[in-house]
């Protein structure tokens, strides 16, 4: 068996649709990237690219205050990030005059501009050559911003309907040279289907997820949710490390999809650190963007997140992110398809065991009853042991265990061969499969 070479340096740089950058981190189109001052300093940090918060049509929005919220973890530790903000409340003029200097000043980094404006094709057609005008690379269509600008008939108003998004993308495709990336709302049923309408409609690629809609919190005292403007509050966009698992099932959702197959993709969504850019990449993205870890702990991030991803791409022999990206995708398939016939049983590793119990308790109470709690009638000392024609490999014990790697899931020899659900004599619709002659 050949050995991998490790004495390279992995290349980060991306070409997503025709958008070159270093490395593929961008910042998301949000607080950090909604003036020079941010984006200068995101760049000097070393950011592959930013999208620049959204940009509309004059009078800016105005924002309220407070805006924010969170869900803590132990020690504080921010899992989930609510905020009510809207879109850029500085002049469209103002805004437009910052990424032009700023692209001149950072030519090698990615500026994709955000926009947001009512479905009507006149307001599009006005923005889009202003925007390309200041040299910008590409455009991002907001179409998944879940509070306040909805209400205006914009925002996420036109991501659930598959037809608009189509259209307004049709209307930038037909108004812009810039390649155009369609931003898609999870508050929906299937993601799917403005996926393929935004494909239908001429889209470059599409990013994702935006924010979901949410209620952090409410302050029991004053009976009023988080944040709280004045007396009240409103349901805003929850980001952060909580949505990663629901934003890897949608990015990989339209990588699989047969209508959408191919079409770029950018990751978003509870990306903290190189691994969780891993995995997004190996669901087929080809870039990343970041807010919520950048809020939380600065641009600075951005340094361990490059090294990290470079160190493990080298650890594998992956010498650009081509390389890898997409190679989960053909593993990730619809559950009727899974084979019945696996099994894995839990094994404890005795000498790591501390004697908690935890794992005993959990599958006593909530499952399948599969972990013996033994004791020693001398010592009283405690012993927990898998009953293997208990267990049904379910995880939770694994789960459970305060010890990494104390409990594991073991492969057992069934002798059986592959047979999914649609196989399955058990399955009351099972499918007829073939014999030989």
């Amino acid at each position: 068996m050949g050995t991998i070479d490790t004495h390279f340096r992995a290349d980060l740089s991306v070409d997503f649709c025709g958008i070159k950058a270093p490395n593929p981190f961008w910042l998301a189109s949000a607080p950090p990237t909604d003036k020079a001052y941010n984006v200068i300093r995101a760049f000097e940090a070393g950011w592959g690219g930013v999208v620049w918060k959204t940009l509309g049509e004059d009078p800016p929005a105005v924002n309220v205050s407070s805006r924010y919220s969170a869900i803590y973890g132990k020690n504080r530790e921010v899992l989930g990030f609510n905020n009510i903000e809207l879109i850029t409340d500085r002049s469209l003029d103002i805004n437009l005059r910052e990424i032009t200097a700023v692209k001149e000043a950072w030519p090698d980094r990615a500026i994709v501009v955000s926009l947001m404006l009512p479905c009507e094709e006149h307001y599009w057609a006005d923005i889009l050559p202003k925007v390309e005008a200041t040299g910008a690379d590409g455009i991002e269509l907001n179409f998944g911003c879940p509070h306040g600008m909805p209400e205006r008939g914009m925002g996420a108003a036109v991501g659930q309907v598959p037809e608009y998004v189509q259209l307004v993308t049709s209307w930038c495709k037909k108004h812009s040279r810039l390649p155009v990336i369609v931003k898609l709302t999870p508050n929906i049923t299937d993601i799917r289907q403005p996926a393929r309408a935004a494909k239908a409609g001429g889209a470059d690629a599409v990013s994702l997820i935006n924010t979901i809609n949410s209620i952090t919190a409410i302050d029991l005292d004053r009976m009023v949710a988080l944040p709280t403007v004045g007396t009240a509050s409103t349901h805003g966009g929850y980001c952060g490390t909580a949505v990663k698992p629901i934003a890897l099932n949608m990015v990989a959702e339209i990588a699989r999809d047969p209508a959408t197959r191919g079409l770029p993709i950018s990751g978003i969504g509870g990306i903290n650190n190189w691994r969780d850019a891993a995995e997004f990449i190996a669901l087929g993205a080809g870039c990343v963007q970041v807010c919520t870890a950048a809020m939380l702990h600065g641009f600075s991030i951005v340094e361990q997140m490059k090294d990290g991803l470079a160190r493990w791409m080298e650890s594998k022999g992956y010498r650009t992110l081509a390389d890898f990206s997409g190679k989960a995708v053909p593993n990730t398939t619809d559950w009727k398809y899974l084979d019945m016939n696996y099994k894995v049983i839990a094994r404890i590793d005795q000498e790591a065991c501390i004697g908690c119990g935890k794992c005993h308790i959990a599958c006593e109470d909530t499952s399948h009853q599969a972990i013996a709690k033994l004791v020693d009638p001398a010592s009283g000392a405690r012993r927990y042991e898998v009953i293997d024609a208990e267990c049904v490999g379910c995880n939770l014990c694994e789960i459970t265990c305060p010890v990494q790697s104390c409990i594991t899931m073991v492969p057992q020899q069934t002798g059986m061969p592959y047979m999914n659900w649609t196989q399955d004599p058990r399955n009351p619709r099972a499918e007829k499969v073939p014999t030989a002659a």
